[in-house]
């Protein structure tokens, strides 16, 4: 079967048939993987059979993994993320984050592997926000382009939200210590394509160097909800055996808890990235 890359919306996604990633990966698979990752920025594989080594090693083609500070991990293989309802709460995904963006080194990108999902809900979007820089006014990418953001690991994982266990606080207080906030660019350049983005999100951009929080907020409001408009945006409905494979540089994502206790379960390995310019 030959390799087929079916386009979802004008802006982002699509979907990836012919490829079974659980097989090794020839350099000319690998090769279409990575041009249609660049082009599509989230590229989605139906009924795969992963286990959680085939998905680290899948991953690891990309570049080195990383181990997040709070979330669990499986104990085999630890490069594997947990986002288990029965383990952790998710519902601090539901809003539009760009991974690990706290980082002085956010994510590339990561593997995403639906394990058991919801009968109704539980979908996930993404959102593209080089599309979103592209609509800009040239005055305002230029005023954009001059300007740098903090992002804080704390505002998504607030104390609150860990309640009285002191293993989770202790690891919550832990993370905050190796992971104080940081400042990226506004504006950020893909370091491949050379595309620009815009490179602040709900999940952790606290505030604008050098500029007064009562004039940051009404800007990265207007830049939050400008970068996740419907016409930038994918949504997908997840079947078990779904993978999705994302550019983090360029968009952010939004895991949508609507399921009330419905248990679901997905496995993300997560790739380094570099320093955002």
């Amino acid at each position: 079967m030959g390799i087929t890359v079916e386009p979802l919306t004008p802006a982002i996604g699509a979907i990836i048939s012919g490829i079974d990633l659980a097989q090794p990966l020839d350099a000319a698979t690998r090769a279409a993987i990575h041009a249609a990752l660049l082009d599509r920025q989230v590229i989605f594989f139906r009924d795969q059979d992963l286990t959680e080594d085939q998905q680290r090693d899948l991953a690891a083609g990309f570049g080195p993994l990383h181990i997040h500070p709070i979330y669990p991990r499986s104990d085999r293989v630890p490069e594997i993320m947990l986002l288990d309802t029965a383990l952790n709460d998710l519902r601090d995904n539901a809003l539009w984050h760009s991974d690990i963006s706290f980082s002085e080194t956010p994510s590339l990108g990561a593997v995403l592997l639906a394990r058991k999902v919801p009968p109704l809900g539980g979908d996930t979007l993404w959102a593209s926000a080089t599309a979103a820089y592209d609509a800009l006014p040239d005055t305002l990418k230029q005023f954009l382009g001059t300007l740098s953001a903090t992002h804080d690991l704390a505002k998504s994982f607030p104390a609150e939200r860990f309640g009285a266990d002191p293993d989770a606080t202790a690891r919550l207080e832990a993370a905050k210590r190796a992971n104080p906030p940081v400042v990226h660019p506004v504006i950020r350049t893909h370091p491949e394509t050379g595309r620009k983005a815009i490179f602040v999100s709900e999940g952790f951009t606290t505030g604008i160097v050098g500029m007064e929080q009562t004039m940051a907020d009404p800007l990265l409001a207007m830049l939050f909800t400008h970068v996740t408009r419907p016409e930038f945006t994918v949504r997908w409905k997840w079947r078990v055996g779904d993978v999705a494979i994302w550019d983090n540089r360029p968009t952010q994502h939004y895991a949508v808890y609507d399921y009330g206790d419905a248990h679901r379960v997905m496995n993300r390995a997560t790739i380094t990235g570099d320093r955002p310019y």
